[in-house]
């Protein structure tokens, strides 16, 4: 018979938590164990194991777990419980394909109306060409790499798209981090943001729309082909 993997032992480290900001507390530890691979896509958070582990009462955990179903990292099933999601090749597609709708327009209004966000920019990515250097893990790739798009999404001067990009921010995190990897060479990364730096630097706007969406579509590809490819082997 088939058993769900259950992703929380008793001896699974949260610790207590105060009283203030509870839920969004309890949200951020849970999110850090998801995003950290302590707790793997498809396994069950078990209110109660969290809750006894926290010394809280389950009302705010479950509250913090609905939270995260909203922002796409946690998956409710009727009369099992919460589980980490687990994004198909579709899901992947389909938020990625969003990205592209909402950095476009926020990459153009930058590029328009806010140069001082550049230096910003381009700070991010020696970031990143430092990370590639020193062989830092994938969680630190990806952070200074969403820390990129969010400043694009944030020096658009529109708070709505900031407030988008920040609910699927750790979505599109987790689907990153599974996979491991996006690139053989990790200074590929730093590379693929270049091209939009430099639009950015022109005041090419129409350019800058171009590049942005060339480098979120091609990473979206990879990380579809990348699922694929693991759900594959998970089948043979």
């Amino acid at each position: 018979m088939h058993r769900e993997p259950s992703a929380l032992s008793e001896a699974y480290p949260f610790l207590p938590l105060s009283r203030d900001g509870l839920v969004d507390r309890v949200a951020h530890s849970l999110v850090s164990a998801i995003l950290s691979g302590a707790i793997r896509p498809g396994h069950r958070l078990a209110e109660s194991h969290i809750a006894r582990q926290m010394d809280l009462s389950r009302a705010p955990v479950r509250e913090a777990l609905r939270l995260l179903e909203n922002s796409g990292l946690v998956e409710y099933r009727a009369n099992r419980g919460f589980f980490v999601r687990v994004n198909s090749a579709s899901s992947i597609a389909d938020l990625y394909e969003l990205r592209i709708v909402i950095e476009t327009a926020a990459v153009r209004a930058l590029t328009l109306t806010n140069p001082q966000a550049l230096p910003g920019l381009r700070a991010k990515v020696a970031e990143l060409y430092q990370l590639a250097e020193t062989g830092a893990d994938m969680m630190a790739h990806v952070t200074t790499d969403m820390q990129f798009h969010r400043l694009i999404c944030e020096g658009s001067g529109n708070q709505r798209f900031l407030q988008v990009f920040d609910q699927i921010s750790n979505e599109t995190k987790l689907g990153l981090l599974v996979i491991g990897r996006l690139y053989d060479d990790p200074h590929r990364m730093a590379e693929t943001h270049e091209p939009i730096v430099d639009a950015i630097a022109a005041g090419d706007a129409d350019a800058a729309v171009q590049a942005i969406a060339y480098h979120i579509g091609v990473a979206k590809d990879l990380v579809i082909e990348h699922i694929g490819k693991q759900q594959e082997a998970g089948e043979a």
